[in-house]
């Protein structure tokens, strides 16, 4: 029976805060985990998100707060005890040993009978396709096996957790891509709760069930990536998530119009907001250039096989477009740019909380 079927795999994490001496690096952490779910920590460097994965597998002692895995307090549980499996940026493998000897290692920790380490190794070398590959070390092999080698080892205990800290930042571009892909089909193969950190948002769009976005050693928003998407709770997480970044105009909303520069938008939804200062929001693909809209100068245009992005100089505001137009526009060119008004986001200025209408 898999860690899922058996409901093994929940974390729950409450107020947890961390010092490293007088810098405090987490505060205030609430995060509920549920058996079975993909859930990554998405953020940029710095913000906490390590530190977190580190308290959860032991790593780390949280100054303040509990740390609970399936319904049991271990805040100040040691490592060793708490049926986690950590796949490391650096996958952290043994140069002197074989594949199958860095695989085994884990068993032979906890005393496992000699004759069921042998096929544990090879099951779980087969389930990331390296199974070929047994008796080589780690020197020999490429990036991407030495990270399938560090997963083997991680997945050869059936723990009841993985946790992954950016498993795939070493690897290029292409190979990437691939192995999140078979990364999420061995996660659900093994009905495994992985908890991932990452501050690659497409990673962590592609890979989650829900997320969490770290800013500055707190949690701004928890969701589905699609839900976080269309809807960020702060400015902060709007301009994280979105290539090219979602652009954020600061405006002055009245009557439900927002002026921005010498543009005004008519937001009449959020007219019940009345007069304040606000920050719009406006994704690149929602603005369309044609005969009608915004005015703007074409400051730079980069186009990119099937698609172009233009910066716009709107009234001295930078607007950024993207389309599926080939075409390559002059700098200094006028067009006019048409906002999908029913998709714009608003956010108070003073705060950077989002406004609803």
């Amino acid at each position: 029976m898999n860690a899922q079927a058996k409901g093994r795999g929940e974390v729950r994490l409450s107020g947890v805060g961390k010092h490293f001496g007088e810098t405090r690096v987490l505060r205030d952490v609430e995060l509920d985990i549920r058996p079975g779910e993909f859930f990554s920590l998405l953020g940029p460097s710095g913000s906490g998100k390590t530190t977190t994965l580190r308290i959860i597998a032991g790593l780390e002692v949280a100054t303040e707060g509990e740390v609970w895995l399936d319904g049991t307090d271990a805040t100040l549980l040691p490592p060793g005890d708490r049926d986690v499996a950590m796949v490391f940026q650096s996958y952290a493998l043994y140069p002197h040993m074989t594949v199958r000897e860095n695989i085994a290692f884990p068993l032979k920790m906890i005393r496992t009978p000699v004759a069921e380490i042998e096929p544990a190794v090879r099951e779980a070398a087969a389930r990331v396709r390296i199974d070929h590959l047994l008796d080589r070390k780690p020197g020999q092999l490429s990036g991407g096996q030495q990270q399938r080698c560090a997963l083997a080892r991680a997945i050869v205990r059936k723990p009841a957790l993985f946790l992954l800290d950016e498993p795939l930042s070493n690897l290029d571009a292409k190979l990437r891509i691939e192995t999140r892909v078979e990364l999420r089909r061995l996660q659900r193969s093994l009905g495994v709760t992985a908890v991932y950190v990452t501050h690659d948002q497409e990673e962590a769009m592609s890979l989650s069930d829900r997320m969490a976005v770290f800013m500055d050693g707190r949690i701004v928003q928890v969701g589905a990536p699609e839900d976080v998407f269309s809807r960020p709770a702060t400015v902060d997480v709007a301009a994280f998530l979105g290539n090219p970044p979602m652009n954020l105009l600061p405006a002055a909303l009245e009557a439900g119009r927002a002026r921005f520069g010498d543009a005004t938008l008519e937001l009449p939804a959020f007219a019940s907001l009345g007069a304040r200062d606000v920050v719009l929001g406006i994704r690149p693909m929602e603005v369309a250039i044609g005969a009608e809209g915004i005015a703007g100068t074409v400051t730079l245009c980069e186009v990119l096989g099937e698609e172009t992005v233009l910066d716009l100089d709107v009234g001295g505001h930078l607007l950024r477009v993207k389309t599926a137009s080939g075409r390559r526009l002059a700098e200094g060119e006028v067009v006019r740019a048409r906002v999908d008004l029913a998709k714009v986001h608003l956010f108070d200025r003073a705060s950077g909380r989002r406004l609803d209408p």
